[in-house]
C-alpha cells in the first residue's frame, strides 16, 4: 500500500502547482521554479522578477505609470512585475504565467489613458518591456528594427544620429512606448504625408500564447494585419517592429498662431474644417480649442499649431491662397531641422533643446487625466461652433484637439490594416482634461465635464457606430468582463474602434489565442464557441480545490 505521507506530499505539491493563489509566496516560488526550469539557470531569474515585498517594487511599478488616477494606495497592484532583459525572458514569462494561472498585463511606455497595462480587478502580473529598447537603423535600406520597449524619442534620436533627411511619422510625445503606439495605429504630425506609424511597418516579431517567437513570415498575413492597428496586447507580446523610414527636408517650418473669440475665432474655426483636411499633404495644421480667462473675462482661445515639410516662404504663399483669413506672415514661422521640430512640438514654447532630450523617459511623470475621442465627417456649422464655445466657457477645464486627416489617410483603404478610420473622415477630436491633485470631488467634476462635452458633440460626429481611436483608450465606451457575455461586450467597443474590421480581428484572435490568455478590459475576444469551451474549463478548474480536499480526507 502507498505510504500516506508520500500521498500527502504529492497532494501538497498538486495544490501548490495547480492553485498558486493560495498564498502570494507560493505563486512567486512556483513562478520562479518555472522560470528556472525554462532558463536552466536560477541565477538571473530573481533579477527580473519583483514581488510586492521587494524594495524596488514600488519604484519599478510607478516608473511607467502615466495617469496619476491609477497611482494611489487603493489601486489594484500586480502580484509580480517581470522586466525581461532578452527575448527569451518574454517567452518564459508567457509560459510560466499561464502555468500559474494569472492574468498577464503588457506594458511598454505606460501611456494608455485608462491604465489597463498596469491595473486589473483580477489577480495579475505585469510584463514590463522597458528594458527591451534596442533601435537598429539601416539608412542604406531606409529601415529600422525597433524594440517594443523603446520610446519614440529613442527612435527619433537614433534616426537623427544616422541621417538629417530621414524621419518617422509617429507621436509628438517622445516618452510613448513603441509597442503600444504602433500596434494601435499611431499618428503624428506627418500623417497627411505618410499615414500612420503602423502604415510604415514592414515586419514584426511577437511572442504568441505558446511562447513562440514569430516574425511576419512565421505568423502569416492575418496576424501581421491585426498587429497594425488592432492592438498587440490582444494577440501576444510585441517584441519589435521593422519600420520604414520616410524622407524629410533639411529644413521644415513650424508655427503657432492664436486667436480668441473676440478675434473672429468662430469664423476661423469653421474655415479650418474646410482647409486643414484638403490642403497640401505636406501641411499638418492642428487646432486646439479651450476656455481661458483674459482680462478677468472668460473667452475661448483657438490655437493653430503646424508642421510644414518645406520652407516658410512656401508655407506663407500656400496659406495666403487656402486660408487667407488666418493672415499668416513669415515672421510667425520658424524654420528648423525635423528633429528640432519634434522637440518644438513637444514643448510648444520655442525653447532650444538638444536632441539628447529625446532620450529622457520622464519616469514618474504621472498627471491626473481623462481622454476621449471622436471622428468628424461633415463640417460643424458656425452656429453649432458658437454653442460649442459657450459650452466650453461653462465647463472651463475640458479642451479639444482637432487633428486633420485627408492626404495619405484618404488614399489607404480601410481594410489595409486593422486601423479603419480612413477616407471620409475630416478630422479626429481628442477631448482632454487634466487636474492637479488626488481629490475625489475634483476628479468627479473633471470627468463629468469631459463626458458632458462628449455628449454635447453627439450630433456633429460619426454615427452608427460612433467611432473612437484605440490609442485614446476610453473605458466609457464599453468594458469586457470576459465571462459568458464576452462576445456581446466586445462588440460594443470593438465596432467603435475597428468598424468593419472588428469581425476579422475576432477571427484572428480565435486562430492565435482561442483560450483568451491575452486579454484586458477592451481586448479582442475569441469567437463565442471557443470562449464557451474555455469558460466550461474554468468552471471545472475552480471546483478542483474542493475535489483535492475530498481526496485528502479519503487518504487520511
Amino acid at each position: 500500500m502507498e505510504n500516506p505521507s508520500s500521498s500527502f506530499l504529492l497532494l501538497l505539491f498538486l495544490i501548490h502547482v495547480s492553485f498558486p493563489w493560495t498564498t502570494s509566496y507560493s505563486v512567486y516560488e512556483t513562478f520562479l521554479q518555472c522560470l528556472a526550469h525554462q532558463t536552466h539557470s536560477k541565477n538571473q531569474v530573481p533579477n527580473i522578477v519583483y514581488t510586492q515585498t521587494n524594495a524596488s517594487y514600488t519604484s519599478v511599478l510607478r516608473s511607467y505609470i502615466r495617469n496619476a488616477r491609477f497611482n494611489s494606495s487603493s489601486t489594484p497592484k500586480p502580484l509580480l512585475i517581470i522586466t525581461p532583459l532578452q527575448e527569451s525572458h518574454v517567452q518564459q514569462a508567457v509560459i510560466c504565467t499561464k502555468q500559474v494561472g494569472y492574468q498577464l498585463k503588457i506594458r511598454s511606455g505606460g501611456h494608455d489613458f485608462e491604465g489597463i497595462s498596469y491595473i486589473s480587478d483580477h489577480p495579475f502580473f505585469i510584463l514590463d518591456t522597458g528594458n527591451l529598447r534596442s533601435v537598429s537603423v539601416d539608412i542604406n535600406e531606409g529601415s529600422a528594427w525597433v524594440d517594443g520597449g523603446a520610446t519614440l524619442g529613442e527612435v527619433y534620436y537614433a534616426i537623427w544620429e544616422k541621417s538629417k533627411v530621414h524621419g518617422f511619422p509617429a507621436s509628438i510625445c517622445p516618452s510613448v512606448g513603441v509597442g503600444g503606439h504602433l500596434s494601435g495605429g499611431g499618428y503624428g504630425n506627418m500623417l497627411r504625408k505618410y499615414g500612420l506609424s503602423t502604415d510604415n511597418v514592414v515586419d514584426a516579431k511577437i511572442v504568441d500564447v505558446k511562447g513562440r517567437i514569430l516574425d511576419r513570415k512565421a505568423m502569416g498575413e492575418d496576424l501581421f494585419w491585426a498587429l497594425r492597428g488592432g492592438g498587440g496586447a490582444s494577440f501576444g507580446v510585441v517584441l519589435s517592429y521593422k519600420i520604414k523610414l520616410v524622407s524629410v527636408p533639411e529644413r521644415v517650418t513650424v508655427f503657432r498662431v492664436e486667436r480668441v473669440l473676440e478675434e473672429n475665432a468662430i469664423d476661423l474655426a469653421y474655415k479650418w474644417q474646410l482647409v486643414a483636411p484638403s490642403t497640401d499633404k505636406n501641411l499638418f495644421m492642428r487646432m486646439l480649442i479651450q476656455s481661458i480667462t483674459r482680462n478677468k473675462k472668460k473667452t475661448v482661445r483657438i490655437s493653430f499649431v503646424t508642421l510644414y515639410l518645406g520652407g516658410a516662404g512656401s508655407l506663407v504663399s500656400l496659406l495666403a491662397k487656402d486660408f487667407p483669413e488666418l493672415g499668416l506672415k513669415k515672421e510667425n514661422c520658424l524654420e528648423m531641422s525635423w528633429v528640432d521640430s519634434v522637440l518644438w512640438w513637444y514643448k510648444l514654447n520655442g525653447t532650444s533643446l538638444s536632441p539628447r532630450a529625446l532620450l529622457d523617459r520622464e519616469l514618474n511623470s504621472a498627471i491626473f487625466l481623462k481622454r476621449k475621442s471622436d471622428y468628424v465627417q461633415k463640417p460643424i456649422p458656425k452656429n453649432s461652433l458658437e454653442s460649442l464655445f459657450e459650452t466650453l466657457m461653462v465647463l472651463e477645464k475640458t479642451g479639444l484637439v482637432f487633428n486633420p486627416y485627408g492626404g495619405r489617410m484618404s488614399e489607404i483603404p480601410a481594410s489595409e490594416t486593422a486601423f479603419p478610420h480612413r477616407e471620409g473622415n475630416l478630422f479626429k477630436i481628442q477631448y482632454s482634461v487634466n487636474w492637479d491633485e488626488a481629490d475625489i470631488e475634483l476628479e468627479k467634476n473633471c470627468t463629468s465635464q469631459i463626458r458632458n462635452l462628449y455628449n454635447f458633440m453627439t450630433p456633429f460626429v460619426s454615427k452608427n457606430p460612433r467611432r473612437a481611436y484605440l490609442n485614446y483608450r476610453d473605458l466609457d465606451i464599453g468594458i469586457n468582463h470576459h465571462g459568458k457575455d464576452s462576445d456581446d461586450e466586445g462588440e460594443v467597443y470593438g465596432v467603435k474602434y475597428f468598424n468593419e474590421n472588428y469581425e476579422r480581428l475576432v477571427t484572428v484572435k480565435t486562430m492565435f489565442d482561442p483560450e483568451n490568455f491575452f486579454r484586458n478590459e477592451q481586448s479582442i475576444p475569441p469567437q463565442p464557441s471557443v470562449k464557451n469551451r474555455q469558460l466550461t474549463s474554468n468552471s471545472i478548474s475552480w471546483k478542483l480545490p474542493g475535489v483535492l480536499f475530498l481526496i485528502y480526507l479519503l487518504l487520511f
